[in-house]
């Protein structure tokens, strides 16, 4: 049994939507990071940087392996099942730029924007802008390289998953994702995956 520490943020999905595709039997451990749970002395014991998610997989005699950062938490679960994270070249190096971009690029950027247009306690118009521009650039490259392949690997992988709920997250909060068709048709297609919505519903919250 899997042990998955999170919350309904971009981040918190992005494991619970790769445990539902790779079909492994896990529990949610829900951690209110409105309450400031992640800062607590036993969740900091799993997480010593205080965020979500975490991962703790029992499936070991010598005991429990804890993994946590959501990117990591992906590669480790692809390693772990031999799923959608390719062994060999080019494929892996494919699927790990991908993912880097979108931990280094997508989920920074666009978390920056939604905290300026919505969540600042002083609208900043130079820093709104800022972000909004760096946003709109990243879409352009996600939407370029979604023109030359049905998924940002070629196939469909731990890149798309952690990208996912950043840009699905995105659109339901109003942000335009019609003028980049490719993405939009990215989008839809994997929000409609069996694996994904059953993750969306998932009961993270008690």
């Amino acid at each position: 049994m899997i042990d998955l520490y999170t919350w309904t943020t971009p981040n918190g999905y992005k494991p619970v939507i790769l445990l539902e595709e790779l079909g492994l039997a896990y529990q949610i451990k829900p951690i209110d990071i409105g309450s400031g749970a992640q800062k607590t002395p036993e969740y900091l014991r799993i997480n010593p940087n205080g965020k979500i998610p975490a991962l703790r997989d029992h499936d070991y005699p010598s005991g429990p392996v804890t993994v946590f950062e959501s990117g990591a938490i992906l590669i480790y679960l692809a390693e772990k099942t031999g799923k959608l994270l390719p062994a060999s070249e080019p494929g892996r190096s494919r699927v790990i730029e991908w993912l880097m971009f979108q931990m280094g690029s997508v989920g920074p950027m666009l978390g920056q924007v939604g905290h300026f247009r919505s969540a600042a306690p002083e609208k900043i118009p130079y820093a709104i802008e800022r972000y909004q521009n760096e946003q709109d650039r990243i879409y352009k490259v996600l939407d370029g390289r979604l023109a030359e392949s049905e998924y940002l690997a070629d196939e469909y992988s731990i890149a798309d998953i952690a990208t996912f709920p950043w840009i699905s997250g995105a659109a339901r909060m109003g942000v335009a994702i019609e003028p980049y068709p490719n993405l939009a048709r990215w989008e839809k297609a994997i929000k409609a995956r069996p694996a994904v919505t059953r993750a969306l519903a998932a009961k993270i919250k008690p």
